[in-house]
């Protein structure tokens, strides 16, 4: 199975695709098209760390990057970076736990 372009909203199967691959085809992707997400996803991951996690100047990275992966590795990686961040600031001792709520 091959990533569908970001303009074509059916695969060639005629399944409809969702972030670029077809929810219906399972295969599981070539290594080809997993070192494509994992560059896509690198990418991405370096624009928001050089812009200091401002995600509105990463969008084509973004968009590549979906359009690069399966559905489900993107919420993967959404939560890997956000445990890893959160796992620097913890070490670093710069996190700071939220104060609850004083309920009256």
């Amino acid at each position: 199975m091959t990533p569908a372009s970001p303009h074509t909203p059916v695969g060639a199967e005629g399944n409809l695709v969702l972030g670029g691959w077809s929810p219906l085809g399972m295969a599981a992707p070539s290594m080809k098209e997993r070192q494509a997400c994992w560059g896509a996803r690198d990418e991405y991951w370096k624009c928001l760390d050089e812009n200091t996690e401002d995600a509105s100047r990463c969008k084509k990275l973004r968009s590549s990057f979906e359009s690069s992966c399966p559905q489900q590795w993107i919420k993967y990686f959404d939560k890997r970076r956000d445990y890893l961040k959160f796992k620097e600031k913890f070490e670093a001792g710069q996190f700071q736990p939220s104060k609850p709520t004083v309920k009256s």
